[in-house]
Protein backbone atom coordinates (compact mmCIF):
# COMPACT_ATOMS: atom_id res chain seq x y z
CA UNK A 1 0.00 0.00 0.00
CA UNK A 2 1.51 3.36 -0.68
CA UNK A 3 2.01 5.87 1.85
CA UNK A 4 -0.99 8.11 0.26
CA UNK A 5 -1.21 11.97 1.51
CA UNK A 6 -4.18 12.73 3.91
CA UNK A 7 -5.35 15.58 1.84
CA UNK A 8 -7.18 17.43 4.64
CA UNK A 9 -8.92 20.69 3.74
CA UNK A 10 -6.32 23.01 2.32
CA UNK A 11 -6.05 26.49 5.11
CA UNK A 12 -6.87 29.55 2.81
CA UNK A 13 -3.14 30.66 2.54
CA UNK A 14 -2.77 27.59 0.55
CA UNK A 15 -4.34 28.94 -2.70
CA UNK A 16 -5.49 31.96 -4.54
CA UNK A 17 -8.78 33.51 -2.85
CA UNK A 18 -10.50 32.83 -6.64
CA UNK A 19 -10.51 29.10 -5.72
CA UNK A 20 -11.92 29.64 -2.39
CA UNK A 21 -15.51 29.34 -3.14
CA UNK A 22 -14.65 25.89 -5.26
CA UNK A 23 -13.48 24.51 -1.75
CA UNK A 24 -16.00 26.11 0.40
CA UNK A 25 -18.43 24.32 -1.92
CA UNK A 26 -17.39 20.83 -1.02
CA UNK A 27 -19.11 19.37 2.05
CA UNK A 28 -16.91 18.04 4.85
CA UNK A 29 -14.90 15.08 2.39
CA UNK A 30 -13.19 12.74 4.97
CA UNK A 31 -11.23 11.57 1.57
CA UNK A 32 -10.89 13.69 -1.09
CA UNK A 33 -9.71 10.76 -2.83
CA UNK A 34 -12.79 8.91 -2.76
CA UNK A 35 -15.00 12.03 -3.66
CA UNK A 36 -12.87 12.91 -6.68
CA UNK A 37 -13.89 9.04 -7.06
CA UNK A 38 -17.91 8.68 -7.00
CA UNK A 39 -18.23 12.56 -8.64
CA UNK A 40 -16.94 11.08 -11.79
CA UNK A 41 -20.06 8.70 -11.70
CA UNK A 42 -21.92 12.26 -10.62
CA UNK A 43 -20.47 13.91 -13.69
CA UNK A 44 -21.32 11.28 -16.47
CA UNK A 45 -24.93 10.63 -15.08
CA UNK A 46 -25.24 14.69 -15.03
CA UNK A 47 -24.27 15.05 -19.00
CA UNK A 48 -26.02 11.78 -19.91
CA UNK A 49 -29.30 13.26 -18.91
CA UNK A 50 -28.82 15.70 -21.71
CA UNK A 51 -28.15 13.59 -24.08
CA UNK A 52 -26.72 14.71 -27.72
CA UNK A 53 -30.23 16.02 -28.59
CA UNK A 54 -29.03 18.94 -25.78
CA UNK A 55 -25.68 18.82 -26.17
CA UNK A 56 -25.52 22.14 -27.73
CA UNK A 57 -28.27 23.96 -25.52
CA UNK A 58 -27.09 27.10 -23.50
CA UNK A 59 -29.18 28.42 -21.10
CA UNK A 60 -28.88 32.15 -22.28
CA UNK A 61 -26.99 33.99 -25.31
CA UNK A 62 -23.68 33.80 -24.85
CA UNK A 63 -22.70 31.02 -22.48
CA UNK A 64 -21.31 28.17 -22.73
CA UNK A 65 -22.82 25.44 -24.43
CA UNK A 66 -23.64 21.92 -22.14
CA UNK A 67 -20.51 20.20 -24.06
CA UNK A 68 -18.64 23.65 -23.72
CA UNK A 69 -18.79 22.73 -20.39
CA UNK A 70 -18.05 19.24 -20.42
CA UNK A 71 -14.82 20.61 -22.20
CA UNK A 72 -13.67 23.21 -20.04
CA UNK A 73 -14.25 20.53 -17.23
CA UNK A 74 -12.00 18.65 -18.85
CA UNK A 75 -9.13 21.08 -19.95
CA UNK A 76 -9.13 22.90 -16.52
CA UNK A 77 -8.52 19.70 -14.83
CA UNK A 78 -5.86 18.55 -16.87
CA UNK A 79 -4.37 22.21 -16.46
CA UNK A 80 -4.88 21.37 -12.10
CA UNK A 81 -3.17 18.49 -12.23
CA UNK A 82 -0.37 19.61 -14.21
CA UNK A 83 0.29 22.32 -11.93
CA UNK A 84 -0.13 19.63 -8.62
CA UNK A 85 2.41 17.33 -10.99
CA UNK A 86 5.20 19.91 -11.42
CA UNK A 87 5.06 21.31 -7.36
CA UNK A 88 4.91 17.80 -6.19
CA UNK A 89 7.97 17.27 -8.45
CA UNK A 90 9.70 20.39 -6.61
CA UNK A 91 9.74 22.61 -9.73
CA UNK A 92 9.34 25.86 -8.56
CA UNK A 93 9.05 27.30 -11.93
CA UNK A 94 6.05 29.91 -11.92
CA UNK A 95 3.15 28.66 -13.92
CA UNK A 96 0.74 30.86 -15.91
CA UNK A 97 -3.03 31.33 -16.08
CA UNK A 98 -5.09 30.41 -19.03
CA UNK A 99 -7.88 31.95 -20.22
CA UNK A 100 -10.74 29.81 -20.21
CA UNK A 101 -13.04 31.38 -22.70
CA UNK A 102 -10.37 31.83 -25.26
CA UNK A 103 -9.90 27.79 -24.85
CA UNK A 104 -13.38 26.91 -25.04
CA UNK A 105 -13.87 28.83 -28.24
CA UNK A 106 -10.78 27.60 -29.98
CA UNK A 107 -11.57 23.57 -29.15
CA UNK A 108 -14.76 23.62 -30.91
CA UNK A 109 -16.61 21.75 -28.39
CA UNK A 110 -19.81 21.40 -30.11
CA UNK A 111 -18.42 19.90 -33.28
CA UNK A 112 -17.79 17.01 -31.36
CA UNK A 113 -20.08 14.30 -30.09
CA UNK A 114 -21.26 14.99 -26.14
CA UNK A 115 -20.16 11.49 -25.14
CA UNK A 116 -16.88 11.75 -26.50
CA UNK A 117 -16.58 15.17 -24.63
CA UNK A 118 -17.65 12.92 -21.53
CA UNK A 119 -15.31 10.34 -22.27
CA UNK A 120 -12.09 12.46 -22.49
CA UNK A 121 -12.99 13.94 -19.16
CA UNK A 122 -13.48 10.89 -17.63
CA UNK A 123 -9.96 9.74 -18.74
CA UNK A 124 -8.43 13.08 -17.42
CA UNK A 125 -9.84 12.17 -14.10
CA UNK A 126 -8.72 8.43 -14.07
CA UNK A 127 -5.42 10.01 -14.45
CA UNK A 128 -5.77 12.74 -11.96
CA UNK A 129 -6.33 9.68 -9.82
CA UNK A 130 -3.35 8.05 -10.42
CA UNK A 131 -1.49 11.16 -9.80
CA UNK A 132 -3.10 11.95 -6.31
CA UNK A 133 -2.82 8.13 -5.63
CA UNK A 134 0.84 8.03 -5.67
CA UNK A 135 1.11 11.73 -3.60
CA UNK A 136 2.35 11.36 0.05
CA UNK A 137 2.35 13.62 2.89
CA UNK A 138 5.64 15.94 1.67
CA UNK A 139 4.49 16.16 -2.18
CA UNK A 140 0.91 17.18 -0.86
CA UNK A 141 2.63 20.08 1.08
CA UNK A 142 4.46 20.95 -1.78
CA UNK A 143 3.99 25.19 -3.07
CA UNK A 144 3.99 26.29 -6.72
CA UNK A 145 2.86 29.64 -8.39
CA UNK A 146 0.42 29.93 -10.97
CA UNK A 147 -0.97 32.86 -12.23
CA UNK A 148 1.12 34.89 -9.93
CA UNK A 149 -0.25 33.43 -6.73
CA UNK A 150 1.08 30.41 -4.43
CA UNK A 151 -0.68 26.61 -3.53
CA UNK A 152 -0.10 23.34 -2.27
CA UNK A 153 -0.72 20.24 -4.27
CA UNK A 154 -3.17 19.24 -1.74
CA UNK A 155 -5.35 22.77 -2.20
CA UNK A 156 -5.42 21.47 -6.05
CA UNK A 157 -6.72 18.92 -5.71
CA UNK A 158 -9.22 20.07 -3.41
CA UNK A 159 -10.03 22.60 -6.27
CA UNK A 160 -10.43 19.95 -8.87
CA UNK A 161 -13.07 17.93 -7.12
CA UNK A 162 -14.67 21.86 -6.35
CA UNK A 163 -14.42 23.22 -9.79
CA UNK A 164 -16.21 19.91 -10.67
CA UNK A 165 -18.80 20.46 -8.20
CA UNK A 166 -19.05 23.97 -9.31
CA UNK A 167 -20.28 23.40 -12.90
CA UNK A 168 -22.38 20.46 -11.71
CA UNK A 169 -24.44 22.51 -9.41
CA UNK A 170 -24.66 25.42 -12.75
CA UNK A 171 -26.05 22.32 -14.72
CA UNK A 172 -28.65 21.57 -12.37
CA UNK A 173 -29.77 25.11 -11.97
CA UNK A 174 -29.63 26.90 -15.10
CA UNK A 175 -29.07 24.09 -18.10
CA UNK A 176 -31.78 21.66 -16.75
Amino acid sequence: MSAAARMERPAPGEFSPYYAGYIEGIASAPDIRALLERQMDEIREAFEAFGEARGGHRYAPGKWSVKEVAGHMGDAERVFAYRALRAARGDATPLPGFEEDAWVAAANFDRRPLREIVDDLAAVRAATLRLVAGLDDEAAARQGIANDSPFTVRALVWVIAGHAAHHLRILRERYA
